[in-house]
């Protein structure tokens, strides 16, 4: 029998599936016109820009770093372009070790090369590129080149470097550039200006390099470079230029800085020579130095060494990082506080009898037997220890600390390199701050005595000897010191002074300034530095010290041939020059000098004989004692007659006195 179709029933599913297929289609389609309004309208804006920022890559352009030259123009650090080969660790995919043997049949690689790179691989980050060869030659350029295609992830690259063209002179003024290390990085990032640093490889580490970082780095520039799906780049879209860094005028005189350099010879030391009316530091030497090329690329584990483990120290900014007691230096500002508190008059005299007592502790004069009758201006010029003895008992700490202050002593200056320190300027609440124990707490009369002659707990910086004899010179006006005398912008030649004015002032009588300055005065002509400047064209001012390192066991003599070269004495002098119109100042520590008259008054003569007369040494000097003639000798053996060798300070015992 045959079964009959329900045609309608079939008619109707085929249009319920027909309708269902349309609805589907019409719902796909809505959605994907929906999707396109989000994505073509509502979204344009935003993928546009990724678009772009897929299609643009933006390049920094590091700028030019800022030249540094003396107060005359002398070059102190300059740029130049060399050629560098790098690698950039993330697109690399064959072992390293391998890649560097590769490369080293086409380029000079030695050992020193790959443990530095091996050193950057560990602090720097995958995707930067790391030179393994700086300072190519043209030759390995052209072997290279032709080789490139072999070597994905390795590139040349034109790049400034910073040379020091002086080397080791004023390494410590002028400090260095060193690659970029991740903690650098950490506190770059942290910068308000951190976007500055974008493409930039190398940061100011030490001296001038660090303090003036971002006055000598400038601004990056950048470049929207359009490129294709691979990453070539097509062409150049727009080009923002960098601006140069500004360039640093110092106010160091170069010349005088290898003058006195080559004076110390290979003596260790400092020192600094600041114009009085300006605040200008003319030479900031430490010896010994250091050549800061060194550095540029990276020490190499050997030089590093050599300077890190050197009992020399050379690393040590000796005149603003080293203290020292000051010895008799100090006591030309113990005689003013002493006119300017009423506590002495010029003419009042001593009998020195070659010690002083106090308390049943002996305090020795420098001269066995004593001075005899000792004034004001004798004290100084034969330089007296009683006389200050007993001066500062009258004084008191707290007096001689408020009167000290003012002239920087135990404080920052303020100079423009980085890591100053204060020194100690010792008084009642000084001593509460650092000891813990109320005994120690407590300040004895007795530690005052030795404060009189620089010596106790006095320490102070060449920086700030030399800043308070700038000061005394200036008839208390205070000029901050500076080593940079003007920045100058490199496109318009335009330049402004960092120091302007004077800081303050303090309020001396300049009659009693004047009676020290007529005393420093006789010290070269008639006193204790009489031998270093015989026959000088010029009328200075000065004053010997000699620090002690080690103290002495009571009753036991000081005897410099029988003591170790580095427990000897500390030779000082501080001057200016001329008397009349001051236009030099400075203070010079010789460490384990001996007698100030024998090691540190003598550069300090060739020092002021350049910078007043332009007069040159012939050839550097590395002995302790300048011996000119019969006349010199005769009369260096004076003085060395009237100076006794002795130690410090000993409870109950005797205190030996300072040494000239």
């Amino acid at each position: 029998m045959t079964e009959l179709k329900n045609t309608e029933r079939e008619l109707y599913l085929f249009r319920m599936r027909l309708l269902f297929i349309g609805v589907f289609v019409f719902v796909c389609f809505l959605a994907l016109v929906s999707r396109f309004v989000w994505l073509q309208i509502v979204k344009h804006d935003d993928y546009v820009l990724l678009a772009d920022e897929n299609r643009i890559d933006v390049v920094p352009i590091v700028p030019n770093r800022g030249l540094i030259l003396d107060r005359n123009g002398v070059i102190l650090a300059r740029n130049y372009s060399a050629y560098t080969l790098e690698i950039t660790p993330s697109k690399i995919r064959q072992d390293m070790d391998v890649l560097i043997d590769e490369l080293a049949q086409l380029v000079d690689i030695q050992p020193k090369h790959r443990k530095h790179f091996r050193k950057l691989l560990e602090e720097s980050k995958s995707f930067e590129s790391l030179p393994i060869r700086t300072r190519l030659t043209d030759e390995e350029v052209a072997r290279f080149t032709a080789q490139h295609f072999r070597f994905p992830g390795v590139d040349i690259q034109a790049r400034l470097f910073r040379q020091y063209p002086l080397s080791d002179i004023a390494s410590h003024v002028i400090g260095y550039i060193g690659r970029i290390s991740q903690k650098d990085a950490e506190i770059i990032d942290e910068m308000e200006d951190a976007a500055n640093y974008n493409g930039t490889d190398y940061i100011g580490k030490e001296g001038l390099e660090k303090s003036y970082e971002k006055i000598l780095h400038g601004t990056t520039g950048f470049e929207e470079v359009e490129v294709s799906a691979g990453g070539r780049a097509v062409r150049t879209l727009s080009r923002t230029a960098p601006t140069s860094g500004k360039n640093l005028i110092l106010s160091v005189d170069i010349e005088l800085q290898k003058v006195v350099e080559d004076a110390f010879g290979e003596r260790r030391g400092a020192l600094v020579a600041i114009e009085p009316a300006t605040g200008d530091v003319l030479a900031f030497v430490s010896k010994p130095t250091y050549d800061p090329n060194l550095f540029v690329e990276g020490i190499d584990q050997q030089s590093w060494n050599e300077l890190n483990t050197s009992e020399d120290r050379p690393l040590l900014n000796r005149p603003l990082s080293g203290a020292y007691p000051p010895g008799s230096t100090y006591k030309p500002y113990m005689a003013l506080a002493a006119l300017e508190l009423g506590k002495r008059h010029p003419a009042q005299a001593i009998a020195d009898q070659g010690y002083f007592m106090f308390g049943g502790h002996r305090f020795n004069d420098d001269k066995p037997g004593g001075h005899g009758m000792v004034d004001m201006y004798r004290s100084i010029v034969q330089s007296c220890d009683t006389y200050y003895y007993m001066l500062a008992n009258d004084l008191g700490v707290d007096a001689i600390h408020d009167f000290m202050q003012p002239f920087g002593f135990g404080q920052k200056t303020g100079i423009d390199l980085e890591h100053e320190k204060s020194g100690v300027l010792p008084s009642t609440a000084w001593k509460r701050s650092v000891y813990k124990k109320a005994a120690q707490q407590k300040w004895y009369a007795g530690e005052t005595i030795s404060l009189g002659i620089g010596q106790g707990y006095n320490t102070f910086t060449p920086l700030q000897l030399a800043h308070a004899m700038a000061t005394l010179a200036n008839n208390g006006v205070v000029m901050k010191p500076h080593l940079v005398k003007m920045m100058e912008d490199p496109q318009s030649r335009q330049r402004t002074p960092t120091v302007p004015k004077e800081s303050y002032r303090i309020p001396l009588r300049q009659e009693n300034i004047d009676i020290i300055k007529l005393a420093m005065a006789g010290v070269p002509r008639e006193g204790t530095s009489r031998v270093a400047f015989l026959n000088a064209e010029y009328v200075s001012a000065g004053k010997t010290g000699t620090a002690q390192v080690v103290g002495l066991k009571k009753g036991e003599k000081y005897d410099a041939k029988r003591t170790a070269e580095r427990q000897r004495d500390h030779s000082l002098y501080i001057a200016f020059a001329p008397a009349e119109q001051p236009r030099i100042a400075l203070a010079i520590v010789v460490e384990n000098g001996g007698f100030g008259s024998e090691a540190a008054a003598p550069i300090v003569r060739k020092a002021l004989d350049y910078y007043l007369l332009g007069k040159k040494p012939q050839e550097k000097d590395t002995s302790p004692v300048v011996k000119s003639d019969a006349l010199t000798v005769r009369a260096e053996s004076e003085i060395k007659a009237d100076a006794e060798s002795e130690g410090g300070p000993k409870p109950g015992g005797e205190t030996p006195g300072n040494k000239e």
